[in-house]
């Protein structure tokens, strides 16, 4: 169904860019059972007509090789026709062929320069290959020619807000509801640039009269709710929500809007009221579980996030989803008691149990009851013994108790499961380097680089080895550089492209990267201690005394080989 706030002349995109698609021509179909010409047979001229419908009924019925090979025997019959090229072009354009599309346009351009029909495809053209200024000319000849057509407005407003323009949109939208007072869609598009301009007074203007050509619109009220909510204007925000209820009961970022709304003025019971009778209603649980993940479900929203779903499990307290969201909001706000709480409550028949028992064992590993996690986990792989997860994170939480022979078992009982799983690779690697299994390690990496060849974190950890043991420095660079493609910022990585320059004496590009991990990685002691080592090693003492100090004051253990370079670099600083 097209969307409300734009007319349905054509396929026209919603509240964005507007490029339009080509669909079947409408034409008064001939009878189906009339004898179709052998392919490649000539055409006498009377047959013309015949050929074109036939292309048509082909087009129609989705087969659009069919259809291009029909009009194309049209074609080689009146080559001139302006209008079988337009449909040539359009049938293209469905089957993604924008060069030939392209072809067949100009040539009508050639003859008529100023064909409408022969302009809107061209410029549908030039916007599905981002050709934005050659698609604007296009559609400005257009209004030039008949400056009356609202989807060519529309269309080079998209233009102008996709490059940021903003002058040019409001323009051409002020320019559109000048000469179509009546277009709803040129007032609502006219009061969103002005809303992002900061120009609320007249974005407000523009939404209401919007509003006021339809009724029906519910965007024009959700933007007004945007502007009256910054504004602190709650009873105008109130009274929108309700608005849109009127026009759909079921509008579920409505209802869950409206609630928070009604409790910000007071009216926490009614708001918990109506949370409890959306939870009831079991059809809706989806699309309500969709829109608290997507809009309330993270770390600046986790308190309006727990209002939802403690309203919604009052009519739902069995939920498996409500739970299982609830769980993750709780943790997001540091409750991680009430978080384990709600987990704990997903069935095991839930799509949500396996992810609600890796949650759980994860916070009993943050709190530190690593056996309480091992416990948990172990009951689950009894219930489930063909989940590679289960297995993957009971062998983390065993590398964590530094475990690793029992970290190892765990994590080849899961690759029996998935061979070709990445994860548990790379973490059976992170065992085999903790437990000094180098050469082991180095394999796990290169198994998850073959399965997987843009992992990042594989292609630095092997790169990095290389690095640390001084081996194969030249690899090692391809490594961590290509790991750098994928994640350009990451401190970590460019940590270990600063090593390798180190280890291949290159200090002054090793000082260069390794500053950068620091500015990206400020509190990371290894990382710390090898610009330390580099200052050391370009006679900056005082630089390299201070980077140490810095290691040393974030490291819990292996503290000693620090503090003997702080001592030596102290007593010949004496």
């Amino acid at each position: 169904m097209p969307h409300p706030l734009l007319k349905a002349a054509g396929c026209l995109a919603a509240l964005m860019l507007m490029i339009g698609c080509a669909a079947a021509p409408t034409v008064d179909l001939p009878p189906a059972q009339m004898e179709t010409p052998a392919a490649g047979e000539q055409d006498n001229g009377v047959n013309g007509y015949y050929l074109f419908t036939e292309s048509m009924i082909r087009w129609k019925r989705g087969d659009l090789e069919a259809a291009l090979h029909y009009l194309d025997l049209a074609l080689s019959n009146d080559p001139g026709s302006v209008y079988l090229l337009r449909q040539k072009a359009s049938l293209h354009l469905q089957r993604k062929e924008t060069d030939e599309a392209l072809a067949a346009v100009e040539k009508i351009l050639e003859a008529a320069p100023d064909d409408p029909g022969a302009l809107t495809i061209y410029g549908r053209i030039q916007l599905s290959r981002k050709n934005f200024e050659a698609a604007e000319d296009a559609y400005l000849r257009l209004l030039r020619i008949d400056p009356s057509q609202e989807r060519i407005y529309l269309l080079l407003g998209g233009i102008y807000r996709e490059q940021e323009a903003w002058g040019k949109a409001v323009d051409v939208y002020s320019r559109l509801v000048e000469k179509l007072p009546e277009s709803y869609a040129g007032h609502f598009y006219l009061g969103r640039i002005y809303a992002d301009l900061g120009r609320t007074a007249e974005a407000e203007k523009a939404f209401l009269t919007s509003i006021a050509l339809n009724p029906d619109l519910e965007e024009p009220r959700f933007e007004l709710i945007r502007i009256y909510h910054e504004q602190g204007r709650k009873s105008k925000v109130i009274r929108l929500y309700e608005e849109i209820l009127d026009l759909d009961a079921q509008n579920v970022r409505a209802v869950l809007a409206l609630a928070l709304a009604r409790r910000d003025v007071g009216q926490g019971q009614e708001a918990l009221e109506m949370l409890s009778e959306l939870g009831k209603q079991e059809q809706f649980g989806r699309e309500v579980m969709a829109t608290v993940l997507r809009e309330y479900l993270d770390e600046d929203a986790d308190k309006e996030a727990i209002f939802l779903l403690d309203g919604l499990l009052k009519g739902a307290p069995t939920s498996p989803g409500f739970h299982y969201l609830a769980g993750l909001a709780y943790d997001s706000a540091g409750d991680s008691s009430t978080a384990i709480s709600h987990f704990k409550q997903v069935d095991a028949d839930s799509r949500f149990y396996q992810n609600a028992v890796i949650h759980i064992a994860f916070l009993y590993q943050e709190e530190g009851r690593v056996e309480e996690a091992i416990a948990f986990l172990t009951r689950a792989v009894e219930q489930f013994p063909d989940n590679p997860d289960f297995f993957l994170h009971l062998g983390t939480l065993y590398e964590g108790l530094e475990q690793y022979g029992r970290a190892e078992d765990f994590l080849k009982k899961g690759l029996a499961l998935a061979p070709e799983e990445p994860r548990l690779h790379f973490r059976l690697g992170v065992v085999y380097d903790k437990w000094g299994r180098k050469q082991d390690s180095i394999e796990s990496m290169k198994t998850v680089i073959r399965i997987d060849p843009e992992h990042a974190n594989a292609l630095n950890y092997l790169g990095y080895t290389y690095a640390d043991m001084g081996e194969n420095l030249d690899e090692a660079e391809q490594l961590i550089k290509k790991a750098l493609q994928y994640k350009p910022d990451d401190g970590y990585i460019t940590d270990s492209l600063g090593w390798v320059y180190y280890q291949k004496g290159l200090y002054t590009k090793a000082l260069e990267y390794l500053t950068k991990a620091v500015s990206l990685v400020p509190d990371d002691p290894v990382i710390l201690e090898h610009l330390g080592d580099v200052h050391l090693k370009l006679s900056n003492r005082q630089k390299a005394l201070e980077f140490y100090r810095r290691s040393l004051d974030l490291r819990e253990k292996d503290r000693e080989p620090i503090e003997e370079k702080i001592r030596q670099l102290s007593e010949e600083g004496s």
